[in-house]
């Protein structure tokens, strides 16, 4: 069977990494190795807040498809460009994939109008339900899978600290910041991996944060990191810190967890589903959003209690195991694809 699948230009690029690149490469790459065949049509523009250029170019890409095929549109295009996509839905087989509600204007017109809705995480799933009138049977979860790696080496004291993400207000490093500062007493290191292209005031203000803070050398700015250098990163630290102010799964979370990395994350959205149970006890530690002073204080814990930093290693070990993984994804991405066809 063939699959048209619409996601936004850049997919590839090392340098603007994110968990729903990493996503849709991967499901793509997936469907293909299962024996479907799929058409990948890359649209540039700035999604999902898209100017006329880039609207056009998505109606130039979706006229291509023959009527009655399927079209897997990513979330971040399609919750977007309302104008497109609802006449699209009523000659294609329009399935999108939800990786974060936007709530944009039109949003809700887009999303009824498919044939089914492809989500990462139950939280996800929900939100979308209490927000519009969708069919609960045509909404599905296919959770992100997680490629299992060499566990992490990790340090006697526990104060290799990594955060992973772009530095962004979103993802929370601010909070990160000012609660490290309450840490000046205690040794440890904190490496931020990520891009620092996104939001540059942010990063620039974020700078002079941890210089105004007095962490300037235990705070590193790394860049963006992928492949192996982004897996050197989890393979040298002890635990993964991830602050952010809003996550509908947390892909990062389950990337530590396929090291072995504990993780201290913000309780929002579904990251306790990318957290997990395991039958030893917690992987990781919650703790609520914008509250730099609760951070600090797990953090204090980690770092100077060594019971507790074994118990979360031996679990985070555990979770290891057990994570999704890939190919169950493109499965079940699979199969809704197939449901919409027949």
């Amino acid at each position: 069977m063939t699959v048209h699948v619409v996601v936004p230009a850049g997919l590839d690029d090392p340098q603007r990494p994110s968990g729903g690149n990493v996503y849709d490469r991967r499901v793509c790459n997936g469907l293909v190795e299962r024996g479907w065949r799929v058409v990948e049509h890359h649209v540039a523009g700035s999604w999902p807040d898209p100017d006329q250029v880039a609207l056009a170019e998505l109606a130039k890409a979706v006229d291509l498809v023959p009527n009655d095929e399927l079209l897997l549109v990513d979330g971040l295009i399609a919750s977007a460009a309302y104008d497109v996509l609802v006449a699209a839905a009523r000659r294609l087989r329009m399935v999108v994939l939800v990786h974060l509600p936007l709530a944009l204007p039109g949003e809700g017109e887009v999303l009824t109008g498919a044939r089914a809705l492809v989500t990462t995480s139950a939280w996800s799933r929900a939100e979308l339900l209490s927000r519009y009138a969708l069919d609960p049977g045509l909404v599905h979860v296919a959770e992100p899978g997680a490629e299992r790696a060499a566990p992490a080496r990790g340090t006697a004291q526990g104060g290799e600290l990594l955060c992973v993400a772009a530095v962004s207000a979103h993802k929370g490093h601010d909070v990160l910041v000012t609660a490290l500062a309450a840490l000046r007493d205690l040794p440890w290191r904190c490496r931020l991996v990520g891009s620092l292209e996104r939001d540059p005031h942010f990063v620039a203000d974020l700078r002079r944060l941890v210089v105004a803070v007095g962490l300037a050398g235990r705070v590193t700015f790394c860049g963006a990191r992928t492949g192996t250098e982004l897996s050197e990163a989890y393979a040298r630290s002890d635990l993964l810190v991830h602050p952010s102010r809003g996550e509908t799964y947390g892909m990062v979370v389950t990337e530590a967890l396929a090291h072995g990395l504990p993780v201290l994350a913000t309780d929002v959205g579904g990251v306790s589903e990318a957290l997990g149970e395991t039958a030893v006890g917690p992987a990781g530690l919650l703790v609520a959003a914008d509250e730099p002073v609760s951070l600090a204080a797990v953090l204090r814990n980690w770092l100077t209690d060594e019971s507790l930093r074994d118990g979360l290693r031996a679990a985070a070990a555990h979770r290891r195991r057990t994570l999704p993984s890939w190919q169950s994804t493109s499965d079940r991405v699979g199969q809704v694809l197939a449901e919409v066809a027949a």
